[in-house]
């Protein structure tokens, strides 16, 4: 299922998406191996579970991905289960992303590769996410109520994945003013202020320390070119 370089030089990977039913034959079985690889992650194996189910839901056909319409998509899907799995359960975060970057080197791994900087924004209509506030949000082109993240991308001649994120929390949010709404967000005390260029060069040192992805390259736009932190 991973998908044939299409140019002639062998220079980029490009995804086909004109997919036929043989080409999704297995499907479910590749899945149930790929989570396989995270059940270290996770304390029970009801947990693991709800780790399938979610994923099984979020690649469904479902108009709306929230919770209780997956739930009820799966065969034997709890929506209570399924809620408790994504708010209350704890995930093992460290070695799922080592895990994770040991796949994606494996797969795509490159020396040559790239790793990309960008952030994008989320629009929100609520006051209650975690870094939610009016400020610029790529995705509209324009200020407007939303919660932004940092991301890194890897890319190599064999294709290319999501790897880091970090939440960007704008500074007001680090305010007494806030204090309440970060208690009720369960954000960790220890945490303090750090602009994007920060959250970005956090996320690189920590990908370079840790080993598994090949990279030649760090690429991103002028916000983090003209940072000295970054």
């Amino acid at each position: 299922m991973v998908p044939a370089c299409r140019t002639a030089s062998e220079g980029l990977t490009i995804p086909t998406f004109d997919l036929i039913p043989p080409d999704v034959e297995g499907f479910l079985e590749e899945l149930w191996e790929f989570q396989a690889a995270f059940h270290d992650c996770f304390p029970r194996s009801e947990t693991r579970a709800h780790f399938f189910d979610y994923m099984v839901g979020q690649l469904s056909p479902l108009e709306r991905k929230s919770i209780e319409p997956m739930a009820l998509h799966v065969e034997g899907g709890t929506v209570r289960g399924l809620q408790r799995f994504i708010s209350d359960v704890p995930w093992d975060e460290e070695p799922m992303r080592w895990t994770y970057h040991q796949l994606v080197a494996a797969a795509r791994g490159d020396p040559e590769g790239v790793l990309m900087v960008d952030e994008t924004g989320f629009v929100k209509k609520g006051k209650e996410s975690v870094g939610v506030a009016r400020q610029y949000c790529g995705t509209r082109g324009k200020v407007e109520h939303c919660q932004v993240g940092v991301f890194a991308g890897y890319v190599s001649r064999h294709g290319y994945a999501l790897v880091a994120q970090r939440l960007f929390g704008p500074e007001a949010w680090w305010t007494e003013a806030y204090a309440a709404r970060r208690t009720r967000c369960n954000v960790p005390t220890e945490l303090t202020f750090q602009s994007k260029p920060q959250l970005a060069a956090a996320m690189v040192q920590t990908i370079a320390q840790e080993g598994p992805l090949p990279f030649k390259y760090l690429v991103a736009d002028c916000l983090y070119g003209h940072s000295p932190a970054f």
